[in-house]
């Protein structure tokens, strides 16, 4: 009986002991601090572009950053959608582009009537398609954790699935500088 005692003891203590080594870390990581935003850029994939903006393409950037605040979403969220049209039109509020274009894709994000993103007259309004957009982003699981090019693509489907993360940088200077103007 006594060496049946003593194996349940030491049982117990190695179970104890092997219990703290696992949960250590947790109970560590419980005992910070939780932050309710995420960065604003994450971390930034790539080689970045850059251009400089005109009036029209900065006004179309706070109509962006305007509409995710409507949508109640983060600056993340606005990161993602002006990198997004950086790619898409240079955050150029776009028109039938005629033989340039193979497709009918129109407004800030290139987005087409064809596919079900609204009339001409709504894609064209920089509120209506951020809020299109966000939309779509909104059903993305984990977009907020995941990488800027992927969580755009997989709203956007582009033939240049790649092509959004060369925008991360500049989209979040854009919203680090207006997001509270």
């Amino acid at each position: 009986m006594n060496t049946m005692l003593r194996k349940s003891v030491l049982g117990i203590a190695g179970l104890a002991f092997t219990g703290g080594i696992f949960a250590g870390p947790i109970a560590a990581h419980a005992a910070e601090p939780v932050h309710s935003t995420k960065p604003v850029a994450a971390s930034v994939q790539g080689a970045q572009s850059k251009i400089d903006l005109n009036d029209e393409q900065t006004a179309n950037a706070k109509a962006i950053i305007a509409a995710t605040k409507k949508a109640g979403l983060p600056e993340r969220a606005a990161v993602i959608s002006i990198a997004t049209s950086l790619q898409e039109s240079k955050l150029e509020n776009l028109g039938h582009l005629g033989d340039k274009n193979d497709h009918d894709s129109l407004g800030l994000f290139q987005q087409r009537p064809s596919s079900g993103w609204g009339t001409p007259e709504q894609i064209t309004n920089p509120e209506y398609s951020t809020l299109a957009f966000l939309k779509g982003l909104k059903q993305v699981d984990g977009w907020q954790d995941m990488p800027l090019t992927e969580a755009a693509q997989t709203v956007q489907v582009s033939a240049y699935p790649d092509a959004y993360a060369q925008w991360e940088q500049q989209a979040a200077d854009i919203v680090a500088h207006n997001w509270n103007s």
